[in-house]
């Protein structure tokens, strides 16, 4: 009788998996999940050892940080060479990312004759030049003694 009952069991497993779409990719299931769970693990610890992408900043995220908003002070686009912006005027929209700026161009180091708009502000693509010493805003004092 018990052998019986242990055909019958083996039968109905055996229809109860024909009744799937597709038995073997039910069986197949159980052995891939397990694998995935330390593949995944593995692709997670090696995602945080790679370092992270730098973000780059557009003009006023540049210049938040440096006194008066950055006026006075050199500014170009990563990819230009010879070429920067002394900050003359800067309009600033309420959340600080955004606005508008002028500045005098210089090309080789000569300054241009008068300060234009500063086009592509909100690119990210901004950096600020140390190397150019900023402007004196006032004209020096000189003594005269009699």
């Amino acid at each position: 009788m018990a052998a019986a009952v242990a055909g019958r069991v083996i039968a109905e497993r055996a229809t109860s998996l024909c009744r799937l779409p597709n038995p073997l990719a039910y069986l197949r299931s159980f052995s891939v999940s397990s694998s995935m769970g330390t593949a995944s693990s593995n692709t997670t610890n090696s995602a945080s050892k790679k370092p992270k992408r730098r973000h780059k900043k557009n003009l006023f995220e540049v210049v938040q940080f440096l006194p008066n908003w950055g006026i006075g002070y050199h500014m170009a686009k990563t990819h230009w060479t010879n070429v920067s912006y002394e900050i003359t005027k800067i309009n600033l929209y309420k959340d600080g990312r955004h606005g508008k700026a002028w500045g005098i161009a210089y090309k080789d180091g000569m300054p241009a004759d008068t300060p234009k708009k500063i086009s592509g502000v909100h690119k990210r693509c901004w950096r600020y030049i140390p190397s150019a010493q900023k402007s004196k805003a006032e004209p020096e004092l000189e003594v005269h003694e009699a």
